[in-house]
């Protein structure tokens, strides 16, 4: 099982205070990595690297940054190169999403999930992968969604971000492959994290449920395994290809 080790390396987790970001950041530590886990709440992030770390034995630091503004993308590059010198796996997780039909959408809104979406993730991966690339080895997971591939209505935004993930992964992994560097997806499908159990309703969620093979939500820790295998040298070979992780959702 070495091949899943991680011990010497730092992983960048964003959005990782909560959710599927803190559930893979617990999952790099446990397999040897030092992380910083950055997101807009300090209140947020100083428990949930507590917890993180708890019983590792592994280093981490927390970076407040908001990746609706494009500068904070730059910034936390830095920082994080400053605190730990140097970042081996990014996980770009940040999302959001703001549901509205397709001619009512507010530029204001597409603006603001397009940057955290998209653009912060494009910011991330331009600012750091040079340093990865000195040393031959790195590993860039963006996370995606099954919405990348189906959607729903009032999701026009979100899925357009999502798709494009799909795209700028598979150029990257062309640009990146020759100098050690993978980029890849994952898109989770049903995960009870805080954006859907706020945005969907009973009736949804269990309409959801009744799509999936397995009969059932996600649970985070789910995603543990899936982030292992693209950030550790058991995924080695794999490049500009997306993992699908929804309980055989878009098996329907």
């Amino acid at each position: 099982m070495n091949v899943f080790d991680l011990t010497g390396k730092v992983a960048l987790v964003t959005g990782g205070s909560k959710g599927l970001g803190k559930a893979m950041a617990r999952g790099l530590a446990e397999a040897g990595a030092d992380l910083v886990i950055a997101s807009r709440s300090e209140s947020e992030l100083r428990p949930a690297l507590d917890e993180i770390l708890q019983g590792t034995g592994r280093r981490g630091r927390y970076v407040v940054a908001d990746l609706s503004r494009r500068p904070e993308a730059d910034r936390l590059a830095r920082t994080a190169l400053e605190l730990m010198g140097r970042v081996d796996i990014l996980i770009n997780n940040a999302g959001t999403n703001v549901p509205q039909p397709i001619d009512q959408v507010k530029d204001e809104d597409w603006d603001r999930v397009l940057e955290l979406n998209l653009s912060s993730i494009m910011a991330l991966t331009r600012a750091l992968v040079p340093q990865m690339k000195s040393r031959r080895w790195g590993r860039v997971i963006h996370i995606s969604s099954i919405m990348g591939f189906v959607s729903k209505e009032g999701r026009n935004v979100y899925s357009a971000t999502k798709s494009a993930l799909l795209g700028l992964a598979r150029a990257s992994a062309l640009e990146l492959g020759p100098h050690g560097v993978t980029v890849n997806c994952i898109a989770p499908g049903l995960f009870l994290t805080d954006l859907p159990n706020r945005l969907l309703s009973e009736a949804e969620k269990q309409a959801f449920v009744q799509m999936t093979a397995v009969g059932r939500w996600g649970d985070a820790r789910e995603l543990v395994g899936p982030v292992l295998l693209l950030a550790s040298d058991a995924g080695s070979y794999l490049t500009g290809t997306t993992l699908v992780v929804d309980g055989g959702l878009l098996a329907r």
